[in-house]
This record gives structure tokens, C-alpha cells and sequence, in this order.
């Protein structure tokens, strides 16, 4: 069965190409054997509200099932890229990261791969042991995360209180062109 997929990125990563070789494979490759649909947004986004980017976002999580974050240089610096993957772990997504800084661009350059923004977001269990509060890496330290308040826990998370969990320690990375992500994304959305 398709999923469907959101995919959160950088959009300096789009102009790049890379975000689009990923998120066009399905294209190239028809929906049913890719597996996902595409459920992103656009950069038009952007321009609007905190409030009404939250809810253009949320809108768009509504029916997916899978969050991919496209990994480029800076996307673990971006705000709206870590809403994404707070908001998708609440509701309860898949989550998984994609290098893509490997793709050519159009001048067919690469990049040195960029740093997984799952390992700078992560959770804190609640003292009453109900509801998890997220956190963020930020100015060298782990801060609340301002932009959402805490949420239930997600189920089958083994929590001990007052401790930070990187989110990155549940939900894997993976290598576009190394890890052959043409041919192996449907099995890593399942």
C-alpha cells in the first residue's frame, strides 16, 4: 500500500535540485512502485505568519503517515524544518533523515554531507510520566522548544524522567546516492 510521505527541507535545497531529485522519484519511477505520495509545501509558506505557517504545515501533515527530512547543509538550523519533525512525531509519523548534499547539483557539484537536525531535537519525559516536552540544541546548550508545548508520550517510548533523548537515537538516516535511495526508499518508509 502507498504511503504518504511529507518531505521538510531547506529550500535553498530545492534551488540546489537535490530536494527535488527525491521528491520528483516517484515521477520517474510511477507511484506504485515508489510507495509515497508527495504531501510537501512550497515556499510561498514562508512568507506568511508564525500562526498560519503552523497551520499550513499541520494541514499538510494531516494524512501522511512518513516524515522524510531532506538533509542539506543548514536544514538542521531551520526553524520550520524542526516544527516539522516535532509536529510529526506528536502525531505519531514515521520519522527518518535523507542526505542529500551527495546529488549533483545542476552544475553537477556535491556537497560534504550536512548534519542530521534529528540529532539536534530531541524529548523530555514530564515528571507525572504522561507527556513528553520537546527540546532543541541551540547557543551550544538544550533548550525547550518554543514553538509547541509538551504532548503524550509516544507509545512504546521507555522514558525515564529529566533526561534529554536525541531523536535521533529512534530514527534513522540514510544516504540518497550511498545507500542507493533510488531503488531502497519504499522499504525505508515501511
Amino acid at each position: 500500500m502507498a504511503k504518504r510521505v511529507y518531505f521538510g527541507f531547506d529550500y535553498q535545497d530545492v534551488s540546489d535540485f537535490r530536494a527535488n531529485v527525491v521528491r520528483k522519484s516517484n515521477v520517474i519511477q510511477g507511484i506504485q512502485k515508489a510507495g509515497f505520495y508527495d504531501a510537501s509545501i512550497w515556499e510561498e509558506a514562508e512568507k506568511q505568519g508564525d500562526t498560519a505557517l503552523k497551520r499550513l504545515i499541520n494541514k499538510e501533515l494531516e494524512n501522511t503517515t512518513v516524515t522524510a527530512i531532506l538533509i542539506g547543509t543548514r536544514t538542521h538550523e531551520r526553524r520550520w524544518v524542526r516544527y516539522e519533525i516535532i509536529k510529526s512525531l506528536e502525531r505519531g509519523n514515521a520519522l527518518l533523515g535523507i542526505h542529500i548534499n551527495s546529488i549533483k547539483n545542476k552544475e553537477g557539484m556535491t556537497k560534504p554531507e550536512g548534519p542530521n537536525p534529528l540529532d539536534y531535537l530531541g524529548i523530555q519525559l514530564s515528571d507525572d510520566g504522561l507527556k513528553v516536552k520537546p527540546t532543541e540544541w541551540k547557543d551550544g546548550k538544550w533548550m525547550w522548544y518554543r514553538d509547541m508545548d509538551p504532548f503524550f508520550k509516544p507509545r512504546g517510548a521507555n522514558l525515564e524522567p529529566k533526561r534529554n533523548y536525541h531523536l535521533s537515537s529512534w530514527f534513522p538516516a540514510y544516504n540518497w546516492v550511498t545507500d542507493d535511495g533510488y531503488n531502497n526508499f519504499g522499504k525505508w518508509i515501511e
